[in-house]
Order: C-alpha cells, then sequence, then structure tokens
C-alpha cells in the first residue's frame, strides 16, 4: 500500500495498480493474489471452493432471516448485524453432519446454535429488561409467546434519555432456508409507563401456521418511545432485539 502524493488524486486501475480511497486518504497498491480461474478449476483449491460455497450458504441464510425480522431488524440491529450473524450461520452450517464439506446446509445443521443472538451487540436484552420473563413456542398451535411481569419498571426498566414508554415486542417467523421463503408474524405488547411503580404484566403472543414444519426462530425486543399528544414516536438510542 502506497499514498498518492501527486495534486491528481486518482481511483481505478491502471494495469496492475489499483488506485482507490480509504479512511480520507488516497491509496495505491498492486494487483496480486491467485487468478479466478484457477480457484475454480485447481484440484489444489478444493478446499478453498468447499469453504467458499458453504459462506455462501450461511451468508444467503443470514440475508433469508434478517428478510423475515426486517421491521424490527432495522429499528433494532447495529451497523454489523449481518456479518456477525453470517458467522453464526456459517457455525450452524459446518455442524451439518449428513452432508459432504462444501455441500452441508443450514437445515441439517444445528440452529440452535443462534439462540441467544443479539441484534445489537451494545444493548442485550437482559441489559435492558431486569424482570422475570420467559419466552414460549407451540409448535402444534405455531403460537409464540412472552410474558414479563414487572413488579416496579421503573426499576426494571433501562431508562433511556428522552423516551417514557416502552413497548416489548414478539416475532415469529418458520423459514424453508432451501426455498428461500418464510412465515412472519410481528407484534408489539401495550406500552409501559417508565415511571411506573406499580407492577404490571405484560403479555403479547405472535404466530405462525399450525404444526409447522419448518425452523422456527422467535425474536423478542424492546421498543423505546417517546409520547407526546398522544402518539408515541420511537427513540433509536436504546433497543435491543434477542434471538430465541
Amino acid at each position: 500500500m502506497a499514498r498518492q502524493k501527486s495534486i491528481l488524486k486518482l481511483e481505478g486501475s491502471i494495469g496492475d495498480v489499483s488506485f482507490y480511497k480509504s479512511g480520507g486518504e488516497y491509496l495505491a497498491r498492486t494487483k496480486g493474489g491467485v487468478d479466478g480461474d484457477r480457484i475454480k478449476t485447481d484440484p489444489a483449491f478444493a478446499r478453498t471452493r468447499e469453504n467458499g460455497a458453504e459462506f455462501g450458504v450461511a451468508g444467503k441464510a443470514s440475508k433469508l432471516l434478517r428478510t423475515a425480522f426486517k421491521a424490527p431488524v432495522a429499528a433494532i440491529a447495529d451497523n454489523r448485524v449481518a456479518s456477525r450473524l453470517t458467522t453464526q450461520m456459517l457455525k450452524v452450517v459446518q455442524s451439518d453432519t449428513v452432508h459432504s464439506r462444501g455441500e452441508r446446509t443450514v437445515q441439517d445443521g444445528n440452529l440452535s446454535l443462534i439462540q441467544g443472538f443479539e441484534f445489537n451487540v451494545n444493548t442485550g436484552l437482559e441489559d435492558v429488561v431486569k424482570a422475570a420473563y420467559s419466552v414460549a413456542f407451540d409448535r402444534v398451535s405455531g403460537e409464540a409467546s412472552v410474558t414479563i411481569d414487572f413488579s416496579n419498571p421503573s426499576l426494571e426498566l433501562n431508562q433511556v434519555e428522552g423516551a417514557d414508554q416502552a413497548q416489548i415486542l414478539i416475532g415469529v417467523a418458520a423459514v424453508d432456508f432451501e426455498n428461500n421463503e418464510y412465515e412472519v408474524d410481528v407484534l408489539e405488547a401495550d406500552a409501559v409507563s417508565m415511571a411506573s411503580t406499580e407492577a404490571v404484566l405484560v403479555q403479547q403472543t405472535a404466530s405462525v401456521s399450525a404444526n409447522s414444519t419448518r425452523p422456527v426462530f422467535v425474536i423478542v425486543g424492546v421498543m423505546y418511545y417517546q409520547s407526546v399528544n398522544d402518539e408515541l414516536y420511537l427513540i433509536n438510542s436504546r433497543i435491543a432485539g434477542h434471538l430465541r
């Protein structure tokens, strides 16, 4: 890597030299690496091809799950959620004991490896909710439910500047990774006053088709709002989402 010192700053390629901008600086570097056609055909790169194929499967699965929970993820997720979830999905792919390397799948892997995944790594659900809570899914009915028993919301909900209301959300998705399809339902419970000192029992249920044979994922999150003239406005500074 070299810095460009001329008055004329370049971006692009000339011969074997690539010019680009990074971190406010104009840089240059020579092209390198193995020819792409060789990687695709040379037996010496068989492991590379296998790793690439499985990484692609993990990336596709990560995108599908994030798309299924598009609305809450858009509000909750940090800016590295795609790479973090893909990393976890790759572990799921690698846990497949049915297929050979390079052909392993998400659906035949151990999907419990992504249980507890935080969509916002900076704000874990248990950092935000201090009250006892439970999350359940009934495959026969297709219902996913969350119950949180607040004895004193003012102490058991993490306080956020500008917010005076909090809503617990639950989402459930039945995902078909093989056919790139999903069914999803996301709901929010009634708002809870963050200043309240009285006990509140929060319960909410979302559902997918009964007796689904697809892998099912449940997301639980907390959304913070400011109440103005009986309308709620989302506060983006402190929200959490947790995958079950």
